[in-house]
């Protein structure tokens, strides 16, 4: 793999690395998109009827079944040399975020710290009437079951279609994408708001921007430089020609 030599050297002396990933990257891990996830009994809707605020009050037992059954899809994956070769980066920069918008944790899984999940994470639950964080509540047969502290229903941690980003999580994104030397963009498409401004923020402020994804997309016009291929090759290779390191398969 060719791999311009002032990358190369851009990354081996960055101290403020951010990288932001997207649906691409579980992909490679076998995690059906979120389109491609619509198969058997539920081919009949589409996420935009399920994964939204009012698709839960009309009826929260459909949607509460429907993330436990993606649950089960998610929980056959595992982390991919993309998600190890991230983990490995973590350990050689002194100041990495990963910014992503999966909400699978297979970064995590593989052994990344600082990461921002800007969606939630499926494998969470909250209080839909509060929004507390619940990990524990009492199996009554009900679905979806009841928040042990108000009684209320619980919902899948993440974030819907019409719901804002968390708060916290986007504000210490912007700042750390602002404040990035190089900023790596892997596996998603540009096209979701608000993330999808990221990339483009840390150029604005002066951040090397990479882009790195088999398929062009509407940041690659912009991006500093553009690896074409799947993260799971890509991101490895980088890791071997900067660090000298090899990136475990599993």
């Amino acid at each position: 793999m060719n791999i311009p030599p002032d990358l190369l050297e851009a990354l081996a002396q960055a101290r403020r690395l951010i990288v932001f990933t997207g649906s691409g990257v579980s992909a490679e891990s076998g995690v059906p998109t979120f389109r491609d996830a619509q198969t058997g009994i539920w081919s009949r809707y589409k996420p935009e009827e399920l994964a939204t605020p009012q698709a839960y009050r009309r009826n929260p037992r459909l949607v509460w079944e429907w993330y436990a059954w993606r649950r089960e899809l998610v929980q056959k994956a595992y982390p991919n040399p993309a998600h190890y070769a991230l983990a490995q980066i973590e350990r050689q920069v002194p100041q990495f975020t990963l910014l992503t918008q999966n909400v699978d944790g297979l970064h995590r899984e593989a052994g990344s710290r600082k990461v921002i999940e800007l969606h939630g994470n499926i494998f969470r639950v909250k209080c839909a009437q509060e929004g507390q964080i619940v990990k524990y509540w009492r199996e009554s047969g009900e679905i979806p079951p009841r928040c042990p502290y108000c009684n209320g229903p619980l919902r899948p941690d993440v974030v819907w279609f019409g719901e804002a980003l968390p708060g916290n999580a986007l504000d210490a994104a912007w700042r750390v994408a602002r404040d990035s030397e190089v900023f790596l963009s892997v596996g998603t498409s540009g096209l979701v708001q608000p993330a999808a401004i990221l990339p483009v923020m840390a150029k604005d402020h002066g951040g090397l921007l990479v882009e790195i994804n088999p398929n062009e997309t509407p940041l690659t016009k912009q991006a500093d430089y553009v690896m074409a291929g799947p993260a799971a090759v890509i991101l490895p290779a980088l890791v071997k020609a900067v660090w000298g390191e090899k990136v475990p398969t599993e």
